[in-house]
């Protein structure tokens, strides 16, 4: 059972603050009866929920492919104040939910849905699903760094899973290279930075399982195909 105004919400009738002006307003029957409580709950799968004479339909579920630029919170509300990437993705009804994170001050593929199924198991680190990012440093690093991230490092008491390194590539007093996790562990590839004695000058994930960046420019999205979306459930 769920509340009236939040599977109102997800059909995509408002937002839950204004589904809670609409319900106080007398617009909405349940099961053919005016329902005006705030508290009301409803079963989405067996109430016959109406707003203003229209049945709502069950929630289409979303699945988007965004290219986050820094200086976004991956949330859907920030009270702050601050911009999320939800501002990205203005004219959706629905709401959809990142499925993972990335830093206010990293960029790069995020997944948003609807589909908490497909969250939960994208984001689980038992699934191991892969996450590449692209990476610039201060400071020219060695075989030898390289190797405390291929070989773990410890991160609150906890041995990292070892990362894979590619694509070195020395900038002056800098270097940008590839690396592949799948634990996403809070700030992991800056903290293991850290750890190995260098900074982040910046950070984009550049890969999400098999999902790339190609031809989504920075803050714009895509939706993914149905091929794609049944590749990722069949490989979770």
């Amino acid at each position: 059972m769920e509340r009236l105004q939040k599977v109102m919400a997800h059909a995509g009738v408002a937002s839950r603050r204004k589904s809670e002006e609409i319900i106080a307003e007398g617009r909405v029957k349940v099961n053919g009866e005016v329902v005006t409580e705030m508290g009301f709950k409803v079963d989405p799968d067996e109430d016959e929920i109406v707003v203003d004479g229209e049945l709502i339909s069950e929630e289409k579920k979303r699945y988007l492919l965004l290219n986050k630029p820094e200086g976004y919170i991956t949330t859907v509300s920030d009270p702050e104040g601050r911009p999320t990437v939800m501002d990205l993705i203005p004219d959706l009804k629905q709401r959809l939910y990142p499925a993972g994170r990335l830093d206010y001050d990293s960029s790069g593929l995020l997944i948003m849905t609807n589909d908490g199924d497909l969250t939960y198991k994208l984001t689980h680190p038992k699934k191991e699903v892969d996450k590449k990012y692209r990476v610039l440093v201060q400071g020219e690093m060695t075989e030898e760094d390289f190797n405390k991230f291929e070989n773990g490092m410890v991160i609150d008491g906890q041995k990292t899973a070892p990362a894979k390194i590619s694509n070195v590539n020395y900038k002056g007093d800098k270097t940008e290279f590839d690396i592949i996790i799948h634990e996403g562990r809070n700030r992991q590839v800056r903290r293991m930075a850290q750890i190995a004695g260098f900074s982040v000058i910046s950070l984009k994930r550049i890969g999400f399982a098999f999902l790339t960046l190609a031809g989504v420019k920075e803050g714009e999205f895509r939706y993914l195909s149905n091929q794609e979306i049944t590749k990722l459930k069949n490989m979770l």
